[in-house]
């Protein structure tokens, strides 16, 4: 796990096998996978010689793309130096040691917040002051003087949350948040230029502004709309007061989310600090029926050694795959003179599928660690379990056997994908698929590969959908057709998935432009083409207007 050093111009050559971080930098905003990170820092070094005309050239010294550091140069960082001992030892850059070392002791201290400061043993403003103050702790820790950033941006916003009308309060936290954002991106690139330090504060930036976006959108809707105006969804949800400043604080700085999140709901936070959490979602449940006398007492410890095994694993795997399958050899020269173009194909399945599991093992772990602070739980499925799920960033079963592009994004960094459809895709008044994509790659960041990636994807989904809606109910009628259109809609969106996200991790220009004329752009040609021969039938939202009828009659019938 190497810092990114300064290439020299050249040809792209095999590279040696990189590692990537841990800390999933880049989200692909519930739209596909991202590689971030030092990926990001390896082609993003501009001024350095490493950016030229908007591409990427890498010399033979640099292994390719992979452009490892010389051994023995320092692991530099803005946060706590405390275990740099443990990243010599290791070999990986002190910045990563920090981001797992922070979400080991968060989860200590989970297990410790839920049984030492649970809702029976501690007021609501303890818990929100603890929740907070390690929080802040924990961003020092691993971003030293960067996590001023998350500091400004919290307090602004709590400014404008206090200062602005109720009609524009959500207009207000939107520009300032995401602006704030996206300055930093530029400055980290540009102005800072990236590389120089390893720390990447913009994870944790991201997340707040998704929390920030989040609440001022609830906060508008519970006072600033009526009922018979929102979705079922916004009904539920909506806040109805301002916060408090010490609620507000440790609804976005609190320790179990922010270093690697996820996004929560505020309404959701606040009965879990409160104790009601588990309650509410129990009431949903007739417990009588299933010969309970009161309501059980689930308990999260079972959940929790559950994803700390699949974090295990995803570790395991990182740390082989990753190393073993580099990206940057699908577009290098020798590769594409010699590979038939479906061995390529194959290829980039298999480079695809080895980036992965960085990001269950990151996310897994985050969710393990609100689950051990009793925070999570979403109720019982159709067998009676108990579910803890509520914060799940993934379903990685759904991901590896989805047959639709729909299906794949749904399940890929669920959270985020949440947040782009409460705060753009239901509010949009026009192109509300377009305007969710482009918000995800400007919450993403300013490489030019992410636009690619989401104007990639805004086409491929708009076929996806054209092909769903004209021809999977022929394929319904029988068994064997079934499994026939299964099988080839899953290879397909496998392959689109991957096709999709590689200029995510390119990131630059050149690399993306070779990389698709590799492809002979074959998903971009047959996604026009699809959209040129099959009707397309407007989306307008009947799902939004058929729940808010059923909300204006739900209060109706109360008026009654």
């Amino acid at each position: 796990m190497a810092r990114p050093s300064h290439p020299a111009p050249g040809r792209w050559r095999r590279p040696a096998p990189p590692s990537a971080p841990l800390r999933p930098g880049g989200r692909f905003g519930g739209a596909a996978a991202g590689v971030r990170g030092a990926e990001r820092g390896r082609i993003g070094a501009a001024r350095s010689g490493a950016v030229r005309g908007g591409g990427v050239r890498a010399g033979k010294g640099s292994g390719g793309c992979s452009m490892a550091e010389p051994p023995g140069a320092p692991h530099r960082t803005t946060g706590s130096t405390l275990l740099h001992p443990l990243s010599g030892l290791l070999g990986i850059p002190l910045d990563q040691i920090n981001f797992v070392a922070c979400q080991l002791f968060a989860l200590l201290a989970a297990f410790w917040f839920r049984i030492y400061l649970g809702p029976s043993h501690a007021s609501s403003a303890v818990r929100h002051a603890f929740a907070t103050l390690f929080g802040i702790y924990f961003a020092v820790f691993c971003f030293g003087w960067y996590s001023i950033h998350l500091f400004v941006l919290v307090m602004m916003n709590y400014g404008i949350m206090n200062m602005a009308s109720i009609p524009n309060i959500h207009r207000y936290s939107f520009v300032v948040a995401m602006g704030y954002l996206t300055l930093c991106h530029i400055s980290r690139i540009y102005i800072f230029h990236y590389g120089i330090l390893t720390t990447d504060f913009s994870g944790p930036l991201m997340i707040i502004t998704q929390k920030i976006t989040t609440l001022a959108c609830q906060l508008h809707d519970g006072i600033g709309r009526q009922a018979e105006e929102l979705t079922a969804e916004q009904n539920r949800l909506a806040v109805k007061s301002r916060p408090s400043l010490l609620e507000y604080l440790s609804y976005l700085l609190n320790f179990m989310s922010i270093i690697a999140g996820p996004c929560s709901n505020y309404k959701d936070y606040i009965a879990f600090i409160e104790g009601r959490h588990v309650h509410m979602k129990l009431l949903e449940v007739n417990w009588k029926q299933k010969g309970y006398d009161r309501l059980p007492d689930p308990s999260p410890t079972g959940a929790v050694m559950y994803k700390l095994c699949i974090t295990l694993v995803s570790l395991i795997l990182f740390l082989t795959l990753t190393k073993s399958f580099p990206m940057a050899y699908i577009i290098d020269n020798e590769f594409l003179d010699k590979t038939p173009f479906l061995s390529r194909l194959g290829y980039l399945y298999v480079v695809t599928q080895a980036a992965k599991p960085k990001y269950y093992f990151a996310w897994t772990l985050a969710d393990a660690v609100n689950n051990a602070a009793g925070y999570g739980f979403s109720g019982v499925d159709e067998r009676g379990s108990f579910r803890w799920d509520l914060l799940s960033n993934l379903n990685i079963w759904n991901i590896e056997t989805a047959t639709s592009f729909k299906m794949y994004i749904e399940n890929w960094n669920i959270q985020t994908a949440a947040w782009l459809k409460r705060v753009c895709y239901d509010r949009a008044p026009w192109y509300p698929t377009a305007l969710t994509f482009i918000l995800s790659a400007l919450w993403h960041g300013i490489y030019p590969g992410y636009y690619f990636t989401f104007l990639t994807g805004i086409l491929i989904t708009l076929a996806a959908r054209a092909i769903r809606n004209n021809c999977r109910r022929y394929f319904l009628s029988s068994v064997p057709l079934k499994i026939a259109y299964d099988a080839v809609t899953w290879v397909v969106t496998q392959l689109a998935v991957c096709y999709t996200v590689a200029p995510f991790v390119m990131l630059a220009v050149e690399p993306t432009i070779k990389f698709y004329k590799s492809m002979y752009f074959h998903m971009h040609i047959l996604s026009i083409l699809v959209l040129l021969v099959l009707p397309i039938r407007p989306q307008s939202h009947p799902t939004r207007k058929a729940q808010n009828q059923a909300v204006l009659n739900s209060v109706k019938s109360k008026d009654k």
